[in-house]
């Protein structure tokens, strides 16, 4: 990232998904690194399973703007049933990145343009969920990919995630979601050059 350039995350999701729990851990991952940060949440209707947006700014100087993320530098899917039902992919970048919570590649869920107008690597998936059940043993998949975001672009470092993820949860819930997210980091290197 640029020394004067904003990156700008927005995270779709379902209710009870953890979207808005994972842009404000995002914001204080960036925060911890040293720099300007700020998250918000965007709801249609307040219900479980509804759709849900959540956005993180993060950036090297302050951050004057306070309006949605019209046009990503990264889109983070949490429910690969939105793909086809929400336009999560609007106003993305052309470099963008782009990390989907599936156990199927991006070919199999039908982005194989997205895949091709994007660089090599930056249109990824990783299993979240999987993830989330082996090492927190609940479906929520909001740390993982936050896990696989930091690797994937450098936006945070998994150390100042885990010290968010420490100051957000009880000593047992942060350690299986610390877990999971360096699980999930670790899968972005070959996923990416899959």
């Amino acid at each position: 990232m640029s020394s004067r350039a904003t990156f700008e995350v927005r995270l779709h999701g379902r209710g009870g998904q953890g979207v808005v729990t994972a842009a404000e851990l995002l914001s204080v991952a960036a925060f911890l690194d040293g720099r300007e940060s700020q998250a918000f949440p965007s709801f249609g209707s307040e219900r479980m399973g509804a759709p849900v947006m959540s956005f993180c700014r993060v950036s090297d100087r302050p951050i004057r703007v306070r309006e949605p993320v019209l046009k990503p530098s990264a889109v983070v899917v949490a429910d690969a049933t939105l793909l086809h039902h929400v336009d999560v992919f609007s106003g993305l970048a052309a470099d963008g990145f782009v990390l989907i919570n599936s156990a199927f590649s991006p070919t199999d869920l039908g982005l194989e343009e997205l895949v091709a107008t994007h660089p090599a690597g930056h249109v990824i998936t990783v299993p979240a969920t999987d993830l989330a059940r082996e090492h927190v043993g609940r479906p929520l998949p909001n740390v993982c990919l936050l896990g696989a975001l930091a690797a994937l672009t450098g936006i945070v470092s998994l150390g100042a995630l885990e010290q968010a993820v420490r100051e957000r949860f009880p000593a047992a819930v942060a350690d299986g979601n610390v877990r999971a997210a360096a699980a999930a980091a670790t899968l972005v290197p070959e996923v990416a050059r899959a």
